[in-house]
């Protein structure tokens, strides 16, 4: 895709700046409220966040987490400490390096954040209520393309 303009060209049809940012913030304010309505157990969204990526990716080390958060590595190593000292993931000597270590979710992490993303959908479903039918329709169908961009950053 090209850039011209301010605006994006290519196979896709062509979206303004001002409306990627709309899009952005809308997607941003969703998820924040929906975190917060679910119940984390007092996990923080970066706690989340590397738990979830772990459990997508599989193990890694603190440095390949902080670049998938993206967060500083003293950043992603404070979330392993908590997310570890709470027994939701655990660290194991790296094969190929003995100094380092790898990072990966336990079964209890597995079940705290289903737990999460359970309160999430739930709260997601409760808002959609508050669409028309045709309205929740053309949202739900959005949900692939959605997963699609998500999975183009990796």
């Amino acid at each position: 895709m090209e850039r011209a303009t301010g605006r994006v060209t290519g196979r896709a049809a062509a979206v303004g700046d001002e409306e990627a940012l709309e899009w952005v913030i809308s997607l941003h304010r969703l998820t924040r409220s929906l975190r917060g309505a679910a119940r984390t157990g007092g996990l923080r969204p970066t706690h989340i966040a590397v738990l979830a990526l772990l459990a997508q990716r599989g193990e890694a080390r603190i440095g390949e987490i902080a670049g998938w958060v993206p967060c500083s590595q003293p950043t992603a190593t404070s979330a392993v400490l908590v997310l570890e000292a709470a027994g939701l993931i655990r660290r194991e000597r790296d094969p190929a390096d003995g100094r380092a270590s790898r990072v990966l979710p336990t079964e209890r992490g597995a079940a705290v954040l289903a737990v999460v993303a359970r309160g999430e959908s739930e709260e997601f479903s409760r808002r959609l209520a508050a669409l028309r039918p045709q309205e929740v329709r053309r949202l739900l169908a959005a949900g692939p393309l959605l997963r699609r961009l998500a999975d183009a950053a990796d």
